[in-house]
């Protein structure tokens, strides 16, 4: 389609892989043929990013096969679950950083360093709740990755909304960010990838998101306005899901296993009101801005978003989070998590001052959270998240709690900076992978352009040849 911006005007626009793009005319001008390797200058990353990541993956493997260790269900301990919590809310506490800059374009409504302080602390719970075994917060944990999902579905629409990136190098750039290290751990260490279903759930939600813009830059190429063009691409994918996952063609995912079948139920519908409320995140801003930007903020609208923030918290737990049966909570989870997503939402900006405020401790927590996640069954604990590893002499299921508590930070202390290594290498890949994708599809169009720059020299010759030809005659 016309409309739609070609391979290489998408490349100039985004500014990918600028240092590597060098086109026939520049080596006819400067007179050489770089080599593949002269091209990709990120090639030493990539060798060394896989030299890495085996590393990584020998001490998760080392993690995981522990000798010592016990059953995960015998360190059920509910106590040391708000213990641990309430430690990181002092550590976020202690960390709070006020950033007058933030609201220089505009008070910002969900700004990066919130999103990111936002998944630590999830996270954290998230972990913990592994750890210790608290059953009773099921369901909360099911909205925090609930959260996740729509985060996906948020972000991304964000991102295809203003850039209009439906690129091979965009593609890749986020299949290898959320899959590249899981697919490789589940490898080596021989475990099913369902263990981490997070990562099918946001790459799902990624080409939900992107095929969804797409069909909306398709609408708005035949004439369609902003609004309608989206709000009908939105249309289609909601009815899209509901053939899915509303009919027996859900039964489809069980070809893969029943816990993949389970998984994208609880979150059938998680992405698409990320999707959603980007759309209307616009006319939430206007509304911030209305209410806060000015000196004198609107105190009656600030007060009446808290209550509404709060309200919708305690709706959702007393009509839904109370259930002590997940057998009951999941079937209604998909339809109603959005509720406390709603209310935290409402009282985490309820004011310009906590829209610039955010915790550099859960924002650092919140960076690592895809290589946490997955590293927490093998190195934090063990056996697949079903043991967990004793470093310290005495440490066991019967251990005094001191030294249980010493062991678990051990672990830690291994976990964390590992997970954050992992990041980095899985950014080292991702950054030179792109790379390498862009001198591939430039290199294709550069041979286009042989091709025609043959062709215009062969009529040139032929030209000069006719005409001296005829000054003979």
């Amino acid at each position: 389609h016309s409309f739609i911006p070609s391979f290489a005007e998408q490349r100039r626009m985004t500014e990918k892989g600028s240092q590597n793009n060098n086109t026939t005319e520049d080596q006819i001008k400067y007179g050489k043929t770089m080599s593949f390797f002269e091209k990709w200058k990120s090639s030493k990353d990539f060798v060394s990013a896989q030299l890495q990541v085996l590393v990584i993956l020998a001490i998760a493997y080392v993690g995981n096969t522990w000798p010592t260790s016990y059953p995960r269900n015998d360190n059920h301990d509910p106590k040391m679950f708000w213990v641990m919590n309430g430690a990181l809310l002092v550590a976020a506490l202690f960390t709070f950083k006020h950033d007058k800059d933030a609201s220089s374009r505009g008070v910002q409504l969900l700004s990066r360093p919130q999103t990111e302080e936002w998944k630590g602390w999830m996270q954290f719970a998230f972990i913990m709740y592994h750890y210790y075994r608290v059953y009773y917060v099921y369901n909360e944990i099911r909205v925090f990755v609930s959260a996740y999902v729509w985060m996906t579905g948020f972000g991304n629409f964000l991102y295809f909304d203003k850039k209009q990136d439906f690129t091979i190098d965009r593609v890749v750039s986020m299949w290898l960010r959320i899959n590249y290290f899981p697919i490789l751990l589940s490898f080596a260490l021989g475990c099913p990838l369902e263990l981490y279903y997070v990562v099918p759930l946001h790459t799902v939600g990624f080409f939900i998101t992107m095929f969804t813009c797409y069909m909306a830059t398709i609408f708005k190429g035949q004439g369609m306005g902003y609004w309608k063009s989206n709000s009908l691409a939105i249309f289609i994918m909601l009815a899209i899901h509901i053939a899915f996952y509303e009919t027996p063609a859900v039964n489809f995912l069980k070809i893969f296993s029943d816990e993949y079948h389970f998984r994208f139920q609880a979150d059938k519908y998680s992405a698409w009101m990320g999707i959603l409320s980007a759309l209307f995140w616009r006319r939430f801003k206007e509304y911030m801005q209305w209410a806060y930007a000015s000196s004198q903020p609107k105190l009656l609208a600030m007060w009446l978003q808290r209550l509404a923030g709060a309200f919708l918290i305690f709706f959702w737990y007393y009509g839904f989070g109370y259930m002590s049966d997940k057998f009951m909570y999941n079937p209604l989870h998909p339809y109603v998590f959005w509720i406390p997503v709603a209310g935290w939402l409402l009282l985490r900006n309820s004011s310009k001052y906590l829209c610039e405020l955010h915790s550099t401790a859960l924002e650092f927590l919140g960076k690592i959270t895809l290589e946490t996640y997955v590293l927490q069954f093998h190195v934090f604990m063990s056996k697949n998240v079903q043991h967990i590893p004793v470093i310290l002499p005495g440490a066991n299921a019967d251990g005094p709690l001191w030294l249980k508590t010493a062991n678990m930070l051990l672990c830690a202390s291994i976990f964390v900076p590992l997970a954050l290594w992992a990041r980095k290498v899985t950014v080292m890949t991702q950054n030179s992978v792109t790379d390498l994708v862009g001198i591939l599809m430039n290199r294709s169009s550069s041979t286009e352009v042989k091709v025609n720059h043959e062709e215009a020299a062969a009529l040139v010759k032929s030209e000069v040849e006719g005409t001296a030809a005829v000054d003979k005659v």
